[in-house]
C-alpha cells in the first residue's frame, strides 16, 4: 500500500487585502475541530493495531489530520483569528488498554472518511480565496485517495460485502401510479437508488452502533452513559427496519460489527472528546437521511427515514445540551449581534 504523498498548499491569495467569507470560515472552523479530534483517536488505535496493512492505512489518515490540521491554523494565524481549542492530548490516553479489534479501525475509517468528504465537498463550491480553494480541493483528492485504500482492505480481507446485485433492465420503463405506493396496493420492488442507501444507513450505523456501545462501556460521566445507553438502543432499531427493508426483497446487507469491540471498561478517550464525536455522527447521519429521502420514491421508506430523522435530531440535542452543561461546547463563528450592539 502506497503513503498518500503530501504536498504545499500556497497560503498566498491573488489580493492580500481578501477578507474570509463566512463560508470559508465556517469550514476552516469544521475542519480544525474535526481534524484534532480524529488525531487523537487515529494516535490510540496506533498504539494496539497489529495487523501491518491496517496499521499503515491508520499512519495515512493520521499523516492527513496532522497535516489538515497544520494548514488550517497557518491560515487562522495569517488572518489573525482564534485558534479553535479543539482537543489536545488531554483528551486521549495514549496507555490505555486495547478497546477495538483491528478489523473495527477499518471501518472506522471509511465512515469518518465519508464525514471529511462531507464537509470538503460541500466547501469546494462554496469557498472562493484561491488558497482555500485549493486547500479544499486536495482535502477532496487525498480523502478520496484514502477511501480507496480503505475499500480495497474491507474487500481483500472480506470485512464487507459490496452493496447488492439487482437484475439490469431489458428496456427503459416509465414509472406507473403505484410507484410510491409502500403500505396499500401493490408495492413495487426497492429501486437502485432506494438499496443504494439503504446500504449506505445500514453500514454507517452499524460502525455507529458499536462505537457508541464501546463509549457507553468506558465513559465516566453517569447522564453521558446514560445517553450513549439510548443511542445504542436507537441506532439499533434503525438498522434493524433498514436491514429488513433489503431482506424483504430477498437482498443482503451488511453486518452488526459490536464483536469487535472489547471488554475493556477503561476510558482511552476523553467524555468530551466522545460526546463530541456522537453528535458529530449522529448529526452525519441527519446528512444521510436527506440525501437518501432524496431519492427515495416509496412512501414506506420516507416514512421511516422521517421517523429515524425525528429520533436522531432529539440524539442531538441532548448531547448538545450536555456539552453546554459542561462548558464543552466551543461556538462556530458566527455574524454580528446587532440588537446587542444597539443595545449597547
Amino acid at each position: 500500500m502506497e503513503t498518500i504523498k503530501t504536498i504545499d498548499i500556497s497560503l498566498d491569495t491573488s489580493n492580500p487585502k481578501e477578507k474570509l467569507t463566512s463560508a470559508e470560515m465556517g469550514k476552516l472552523w469544521a475542519t480544525y475541530m474535526g481534524n484534532s479530534m480524529s488525531k487523537c483517536i487515529l494516535s490510540y488505535y496506533l498504539q494496539h493495531v497489529e495487523d501491518a496493512d491496517i496499521k499503515h492505512l491508520l499512519e495515512n489518515a493520521l499523516k492527513l489530520s496532522n497535516e489538515f490540521m497544520k494548514t488550517t491554523k497557518e491560515i487562522f494565524i495569517k488572518e489573525n483569528f482564534p485558534i479553535p481549542h479543539g482537543f489536545t492530548e488531554k483528551d486521549v490516553n495514549l496507555g490505555a488498554p486495547r478497546l477495538f479489534e483491528d478489523e473495527f479501525y477499518v471501518h472506522y475509517l471509511k465512515y469518518a472518511a465519508k464525514a471529511g468528504m462531507s464537509i470538503y465537498n460541500v466547501a469546494v463550491p462554496l469557498v472562493y480565496r484561491k488558497d482555500i480553494r485549493e486547500f479544499y480541493l486536495y482535502c477532496m483528492d487525498a480523502t478520496m485517495a484514502l477511501m480507496e485504500q480503505i475499500k480495497d482492505i474491507l474487500m481483500n480481507k472480506g470485512f464487507i460485502i459490496k452493496p447488492p446485485f439487482i437484475p439490469i433492465p431489458d428496456k427503459v420503463e416509465f414509472a406507473h401510479q403505484n410507484f410510491l405506493n409502500g403500505f396499500l396496493g401493490h408495492v413495487r420492488p426497492l429501486h437502485a437508488l432506494e438499496i443504494a442507501h439503504l446500504y449506505d444507513n445500514i453500514e454507517n450505523n452499524v460502525t455507529s452502533k458499536a462505537l457508541i456501545m464501546a463509549f457507553a462501556q468506558v465513559a465516566k460521566d453517569e447522564k453521558i452513559r446514560e445517553l450513549f445507553e439510548k443511542g445504542r438502543e436507537l441506532t439499533a432499531i434503525n438498522v434493524e427496519h433498514y436491514m429488513q427493508k433489503l431482506h424483504d426483497e430477498h437482498l443482503p446487507s451488511p453486518s452488526f460489527v459490536d464483536h469487535l469491540v472489547t471488554t475493556s471498561a477503561f476510558a482511552p478517550f476523553s467524555d468530551k472528546l466522545m460526546l463530541f464525536h456522537k453528535m458529530d455522527m449522529f448529526a452525519m447521519k441527519i446528512r444521510a437521511f436527506g440525501n437518501s429521502a432524496a431519492v427515495n420514491g416509496r412512501q414506506d421508506i420516507g416514512l421511516l427515514y422521517s421517523k429515524s430523522f425525528l429520533k436522531i435530531s432529539g440524539f442531538v440535542k441532548d448531547a448538545a445540551e450536555l456539552m453546554i452543561e459542561n462548558g464543552w461546547m466551543e461556538q462556530p463563528p458566527a455574524a454580528a449581534d446587532r440588537e446587542k450592539l444597539a443595545s449597547g
